[in-house]
């Protein structure tokens, strides 16, 4: 007598189990990997270098540059400064603040009490100036230089040093 055997089908159970234990597997088995790299730690060297940012400079009445209104005791008349940006990206002006006393040309040495002040503007510069980079801008303060009626006869026809500081911003 011959016997046939029929393929046996695992039992629902142990079927169950086998699943379950392979999605387990799997589940610690993801999870080990990911600990494993975000909890790895490695080293290295690294450098940068950062640029020197170089001073803009101011100059009043270089050649070529005109005053468009002249100061006379008891008037205002405007502050002509030429900024130069020798850095090699361009800068933006934000304001301006005195910085010591106005004095008179060497030709006008009895001009002791100039009587000459100068204003800066109140708020940040608006709309925004920008100085463009290894370049120079001419600026014109209307009005922010101011005689008063003490100022010596010593001082008419000469021109004016206003220190000023020029704030600008990267």
């Amino acid at each position: 007598m011959t016997s046939v055997r029929t393929p046996r089908t695992p039992a629902k159970g142990r079927l169950a189990r086998s699943a379950a234990a392979t999605l387990a597997l799997c589940l610690l088995g993801g999870a080990g990997s990911a600990y494993a790299y975000w909890a790895a730690a490695g080293s290295g060297n690294g450098s940068a270098a950062n640029g020197t940012l170089q001073t803009v400079a101011m100059e009043a009445l270089v050649p070529g540059d005109t005053l468009q209104t002249s100061l006379f005791p008891g008037g205002t008349a405007d502050v002509l400064l030429r900024a130069s940006n020798p850095n090699p990206f361009p800068m933006t002006v934000h304001g301006f603040a005195a910085n010591g006393p106005v004095t008179a040309d060497a030709a006008h040495a009895g001009c002791t009490t100039t009587g000459v002040t100068f204003t800066p503007p109140d708020a940040a510069v608006s709309p925004p100036v920008v100085i463009p980079a290894n370049s120079s801008i001419l600026l014109t303060l209307p009005g922010a230089a101011s005689m008063d009626v003490a100022s010596l006869s010593a001082c008419q026809g000469a021109q004016f040093s206003v220190p000023v500081t020029l704030e600008v911003r990267k």
